[in-house]
């Protein structure tokens, strides 16, 4: 990837393949957070890629589902 991905946007770690959004860049790393939520990690500027939007949007849908599944019968939405 050509640059630092910009704050606020969506990279792939390449090592991984994990999609995350862009929250910062510190010590040399990309911070990188899982869409929704989630703990942070660090990834080398050079292992990161743009994410595509539409694995974004998949990504999204994935932790809607997982999230939906996880509520208690009868309680709060």
């Amino acid at each position: 990837m050509s640059g630092v991905p910009a704050v606020g946007s969506y990279a792939v770690d390449v090592r991984t393949g994990r999609i995350g959004e862009v929250r910062g860049h510190v010590g040399g790393y990309v911070q990188l957070r899982p869409v929704g939520g989630g703990r942070e990690w660090d990834c080398p500027p050079g292992e990161v890629e743009p994410a595509p939007p539409g694995e974004v949007l998949r990504e999204r849908v994935r932790r809607m589902n997982r999230e939906a599944r996880l509520r208690v019968p009868g309680g709060p939405p």
